[in-house]
């Protein structure tokens, strides 16, 4: 005898039979249990009636014949009744209704009882464990740095301002300035944060507070060692859900293409030169518009590539501190595009002390605001480099979904502060 508890998403009557589907967090399809009135007069009395949403606990054991093609089929000896909904379900939890984008936002912690809309979260959960299990098999240290900061690493414009007593403070762009200050004591830390930034997009590419995993490795020779741990990284998490979600995937009709390493290496000028071909405009000196990076996506997929390096950005669209080529035109930063999507961008940071107060002033910025954080420099920084990894992102691309709001339970967006 085993208990398996959940909700009710649909209940049917025929005749004597009440059939009724309780979604689970033990298997993705839900468990189906037929009682029968000839049976048991009891337990078909207490069942029948139960409305859609019902917190019931079955006790029973798996039945020895699996005949639905719906779920898992039970033989019941008890329905144990927890709470029923006061109100009807505000949206369809078996999905034959169709609901619209800012319904299934507002309403997501109850789709989530539907299998499909359950899998995006539970391959988001193995996406974490995975990251996890590969960094931590590489001698990467997780770390948590602060999400209330006195300064941002991107700059003032996308910094969500806070009050912090009787000062002024922001919320975390990313961890970005802690992970280089922990380079002087640790040689490989890694973080999964939330990051909180003030753009003020409405795409269907952005969020407001999302997550990242954030990895920094010191005493490296070039980007090239930095570059190879994220793809090894993503490799193992895409091959990881293909292996471990096999039920997710195909209830969420994704075909997903496995990944090998080294992926695809192009230089920015490449990359704008391919684009002016296909007859984009791209303005000099400036990152890649979404729309381009579609179109290169579109022009790799030409090629057979799904993942691909984008790297040697011009210093003028990159953070103060990415180091700079010789001649100080080109940051050894990288973006790591999929499908089409910018999923990851790092880079080698700038180490030594005098060129990093020198980037910062070229950048408009001033020294004495990153007080703190040049200091750590003064004390034995090897050279070092990192990357931030965009879970829903990453997500996005991988679940072919053409909404990031769709890769998370609770949207934080440019509209939404609630639920």
């Amino acid at each position: 005898m085993v208990r398996i508890c959940g909700w009710i998403v649909r209940l049917k009557v025929v005749g004597r039979v009440a059939i009724t589907e309780v979604v689970t967090d033990l298997y993705n399809k839900p468990v189906v249990v037929a009682v029968k009135s000839d049976r048991d007069l009891e337990l078909f009395s207490k069942v029948k009636d139960l409305p859609i949403g019902t917190a019931v606990c079955i006790d029973g054991e798996v039945s020895p014949e699996q005949r639905s093609k719906r779920g898992v089929e039970y033989l019941a000896k008890d329905i144990r009744i927890y709470a029923k909904p006061s109100e009807s379900m505000p949206v369809d939890l078996v999905g034959k209704v169709p609901a619209l984008l800012d319904t299934r936002i507002k309403y997501r912690y109850l789709l989530i009882r539907n299998p499909v809309e359950r899998s995006i979260i539970k391959i988001r959960a193995l996406v974490l464990k995975l990251a996890r299990e590969f960094l931590e098999n590489r001698g990467f240290i997780e770390v948590h740095t602060p999400k209330i900061v006195a300064a941002g690493a991107e700059g003032g414009a996308t910094l969500f301002q806070v009050k912090y007593f009787e000062s002024n403070a922001y919320l975390s762009q990313s961890p970005q300035l802690y992970k280089q200050m922990l380079m002087t004591s640790f040689s490989k830390v890694y973080e999964i944060t939330p990051y909180f930034r003030a753009e003020k997009f409405n795409t269907k590419r952005h969020l407001n507070e999302s997550w990242g995993i954030d990895v920094e490795q010191g005493f490296i020779d070039s980007e090239e060692d930095v570059m190879k741990t994220l793809e090894e990284l993503v490799a193992y998490i895409v091959n990881g859900v293909i292996e471990r979600a096999p039920e997710e995937l195909e209830l969420l009709g994704v075909e997903a293409r496995p990944l090998s390493t080294p992926f695809k290496r192009i230089d920015f000028r490449e990359a704008v030169e391919l684009l002016m071909n296909r007859g984009l405009e791209i303005p000099e000196g400036e990152d890649l518009s979404e729309a381009a990076e579609r179109e290169l996506g579109s022009i790799m997929a030409e090629k057979n590539c799904e993942a691909y390096f984008i790297k040697k950005f011009p210093w003028t669209s990159a953070g103060f501190y990415y180091m700079r080529d010789e001649e100080g035109f080109t940051a050894r930063k990288f973006d790591l595009d999929y499908k089409g999507l910018e999923v990851a961008s790092g880079g080698q940071r700038e180490h030594r002390y005098e060129k990093l107060v020198e980037s910062l002033k070229l950048k408009g910025l001033s020294p004495s605001d990153f007080e703190y954080y040049l200091e750590a420099f003064k004390y034995g920084m090897p050279p070092h480099g990192g990357f931030g990894l965009g879970v829903e992102r990453l997500l996005m691309s991988l679940l072919n979904l053409d909404n990031i709001r769709l890769t998370t339970v609770f949207v934080r967006d440019r509209t939404r502060l609630t639920p």
